[in-house]
């Protein structure tokens, strides 16, 4: 039996930045349409003056958002933004219902989703660091469980704390389990390092399209759906690119290795970006990014600056070469078309795209095998006997190309890019 839902989006309007309500407010139905036990009875926009501290909107707002929602018969009640823990009970005890905000819906659907033993790792971090935040003392009226995560209050302050010892004792056995699935993972990051091919990262904003690309550059079948999140679990596939433009007998194209990351959205929680970071490390490890953009999407520009937002956050470097992939052209109307392709084609670095048709996936893997075409040059480093991390680091990155020990240290020859100098001498 599916839970009854109403989503509503808080509208404060006092805020400059605040994203347009319409577009807003169909992406918190999205997300909750993601989970697939709720059946989303109802949504609207909320304009709100300013938030009440105690109860997130005013009394005449909770008595006539109370009345709809008792009609309804609702059991669930997503706001889409952030509820504090008071907020959280007082709406509860005034409306008789769950409430779930933003962080926590996204949470549930995380938990849904995860499949990898590292994904339910760090989704079951992100979740007990977000249910820590919750345990409020005022909380003894409520004897059920809100969530599928189990968000639970205590019944007193004793319980409290011992609920807080628990959640951190938790917390650390979670710690020690994801620190040997992440041990693995740098093991066979360093084996990808030991052969020469670039890797290749989809980065984007949720629903953006990755996936579907994803799919039609290797032939993989990774879910791809018209759904927020329906990738989780990150992807890698070494492929080699369609030897376009060449001759048969000049053999096949240039071999690379393609990850698909879990999208991003925004305002992520905080826990899911702490908790994610050794999944998106593949992102820093990128020798080219493709941020790929749902151009048709009324909100495409808010998305872009969303995920450039999140990688800086990650600490992506500025240098890393990125295309920017205007996907779902095919949802575009002949006049809006063709002016995204005039507009893009005023940007060396960005390309028209349809992974759903193949249109312009020539021109995409062309772009990528120049931007990783980067000028290499052969120099001679001399390492002194102490340098072994400089030295592990060269052979990680499979560049050497010779070693010639010597009476106080290596003669390493290698054949790096400007980029990969940089990194070195910034070591």
């Amino acid at each position: 039996m599916p839970t009854r839902a109403w989503v509503l989006h808080p509208e404060l309007i006092a805020d400059q930045d605040r994203r347009a309500p319409a577009p807003a407010l169909e992406e918190a139905v999205s997300l909750a349409a993601a989970l697939p036990h709720l059946d989303v009875l109802g949504q609207e926009v909320v304009r709100l003056r300013t938030p009440h501290p105690g109860k997130l909107f005013s009394k005449g707002k909770l008595e006539d958002l109370g009345q709809r929602l008792h009609a309804a018969e609702v059991e669930l009640v997503l706001v889409d933004g952030a509820v504090s823990p008071v907020q959280q009970r007082n709406l509860e005890k005034e409306w008789k219902v769950k409430i779930l905000d933003r962080t926590g819906l996204i949470l549930e659907i995380f938990s849904d989703r995860a499949r990898t033993r590292e994904g339910v790792l760090q989704v079951e971090m992100a979740a007990l660091s977000y249910q820590r935040t919750r345990l409020v003392r005022a909380w003894t009226h409520l004897e059920r469980q809100r969530g599928g995560l189990g968000f639970v209050g205590g019944p007193g302050e004793t319980q409290i704390e011992a609920d807080r010892r628990a959640i951190d004792d938790q917390l650390n056995r979670l710690r020690k389990q994801l620190q040997k699935v992440v041990k693995t993972r740098e093991l066979h990051r360093a084996a990808r390092a030991k052969v020469p091919f670039p890797i290749v990262a989809l980065v984007g904003y949720t629903n953006a399209g990755k996936s579907t690309l994803f799919n039609r550059m290797t032939g993989a079948k990774v879910l791809a759906k018209d759904m927020l999140f329906a990738t989780l679990d990150p992807t890698m596939r070494q492929i080699e690119l369609p030897a376009i433009g060449k001759q048969p007998d000049e053999g096949g194209g240039r071999k690379v290795i393609l990850s698909d990351t879990v999208g991003f959205i925004s305002d992520l929680p905080t826990q899911l970006v702490a908790a994610f970071r050794a999944t998106l490390e593949e992102v820093l490890a990128a020798d080219l990014i493709l941020h790929v953009r749902d151009i048709s999407h009324d909100s495409t520009d808010e998305q872009a600056r969303d995920v450039e937002t999140i990688m800086a956050t990650l600490g992506v470097s500025e240098d890393t070469p990125q295309l920017e992939i205007w996907n779902k052209m095919d949802q575009l109307d002949a006049d809006a078309r063709d002016a995204r392709i005039r507009e893009a084609a005023r940007n060396e670095h960005v390309l028209t795209l349809s992974a759903l048709t193949g249109e312009g996936f020539d021109d995409l893997v062309a772009a990528i095998d120049t931007a990783l075409d980067a000028p290499r040059r052969t120099e001679v480093l001399h390492l002194s006997f102490s340098d072994g991390r400089k030295r592990a680091w060269l052979f990680d990155k499979g560049i050497v190309e010779a070693e010639e020990p010597g009476e106080t240290g290596w003669d390493i020859s290698v054949t790096w890019t400007d980029r990969e100098a940089a990194e070195y001498a910034a070591l």
